[in-house]
């Protein structure tokens, strides 16, 4: 069954990661970036600041706590465990594999950072600013999915690693939602 698994996950990578042209290639390479997250961020710490003064402080620590959370776990837990090469890393597709500007990453894939922690931050700030802002949730999941498809698209993370990251960041979110819930907001009723 693991056999079966892993070759369909191979065979739509390789038709996921077929799908390109110039244009998304430049689209997806700049998703893929930390420093195109940089101004959506400060402006969700700005919303975070306008509708929580109060607890702004904690909010901000509990950020901190979660992206060390999910981006620890990715690696620690399961990329150095699991060990699974990425795509691009991968012997039996040499040749095959799209990649952008030549980037590859590191040896490993399983599960995928860039999946777990935007689903992670995903998660917490819909918790935190679902019901104040109109479609803020639905946004900023689509942002995470975006993120996370483009990994398959770069070439350096399977499908499976992206599914098994969002999982997992889903799951990291939650958890530190519902503490942040158990330790700030409880405190402060």
């Amino acid at each position: 069954m693991l056999d079966f698994l892993q070759h369909l996950d191979k065979q739509i990578f390789l038709f996921l990661n077929g799908l390109h042209n110039g244009f998304w290639d430049f689209v997806m390479y700049w998703m893929s970036n930390k420093l195109i997250w940089i101004p959506l961020y400060l402006y969700l710490l700005f919303l975070l600041y306008k509708y929580f003064k109060k607890n702004f402080i904690y909010i901000v620590v509990t950020i901190a706590l979660l992206i060390f959370l999910s981006d620890q776990t990715s690696v620690h837990i399961f990329k150095n465990i699991f060990m699974r090469l990425r795509p691009c890393h991968n012997p039996e597709l040499e040749g095959m594999v799209h990649l952008v500007k030549g980037h590859c990453g590191g040896q490993y894939g399983f599960i995928s950072s860039h999946a777990t922690n935007h689903f992670a931050i995903a998660t917490f700030l819909s918790f935190m600013l679902g019901k104040k802002i109109k479609y803020f949730s639905v946004l900023i999941f689509l942002w995470a999915t975006v993120i996370a498809y483009s990994r398959i698209y770069l070439g350096v993370h399977y499908p499976g690693d992206v599914v098994a990251g969002t999982i997992v960041g889903i799951l990291i979110g939650l958890i530190v939602w519902k503490l942040y819930k158990l330790i700030v907001v409880s405190k402060s009723l």
